[in-house]
């Protein structure tokens, strides 16, 4: 009997009646990633904090999987949120053009890969339309790096409310509980730089559901 499906802590559930083919290439890459990890689809939600009908659901389409979701699975999945995103470079080139950065959307933001995959830092650019994923609270190892291009940002950090504007940057521990939300109707557009941990460690903020061995 499959047990009833369960959000992790923190994270506020994604719309279920979005277009499957919203998300072209993050769904098959989900579930095409998991196999190459060689988890079950049990094993990879419980390493998630997910249920496996949630899980599921995220490989088939008919869920928008968040970026603390995209951040959770690329640590469990042994590769990077570019590459769940399904960008990819054959030759892992210094340089990446403008023409060459294809948006994908995930969560209700957009993103553009700024950087090379298969690195242990990732870029992006990213689009935070105002209303999206602001209840959302992060906490996940590593650091990251964020510079506002255009628009406001509120970013919340621990129990600190920072708002920046055109310019401004921040840099913090990912361990730090933070929240990101556009602060005008505009939405806000950023530079993202995170840090990939690939280690057991990476675990410890994750968790496995109560109960269970991992």
């Amino acid at each position: 009997m499959s047990s009833p499906e369960t959000e992790p802590p923190g994270v506020a559930a994604e719309p279920v009646n979005g277009p499957p083919e919203a998300l072209p290439a993050v769904a098959p890459q989900l579930r095409a990633l998991r196999r190459r990890a060689s988890l079950t689809l049990e094993a990879a939600a419980r390493a998630a904090g997910l249920s496996p009908a949630h899980l599921s659901r995220l490989e088939t389409g008919r869920r928008q999987p968040s970026l603390p979701m995209l951040l959770a699975l690329a640590r469990i999945y042994g590769t990077t949120v570019s590459e769940l995103l399904g960008e990819t470079v054959a030759d892992r080139d210094a340089v990446v053009r403008a023409a060459d950065m294809e948006p994908t959307a995930a969560g209700g933001w957009t993103y553009w890969q700024a950087g090379a995959p298969g690195r242990g830092m990732q870029a992006l650019r990213v689009h935070v339309p105002y209303g999206s994923q602001g209840d959302i609270v992060r906490v996940h190892p590593g650091e990251e790096w964020l510079y506002v291009l255009k628009g406001r940002l509120r970013l919340r950090l621990g129990d600190t409310t920072h708002r920046l504007a055109p310019g401004d940057s921040a840099h913090f521990d990912s361990l730090t509980p933070h929240r990101i939300a556009a602060q005008d109707e505009g939405g806000v557009e950023l530079l993202f730089v995170h840090t990939l941990l690939q280690s057991p460690t990476a675990t410890l903020c994750l968790g496995p559901t109560p109960g269970e061995t991992p």
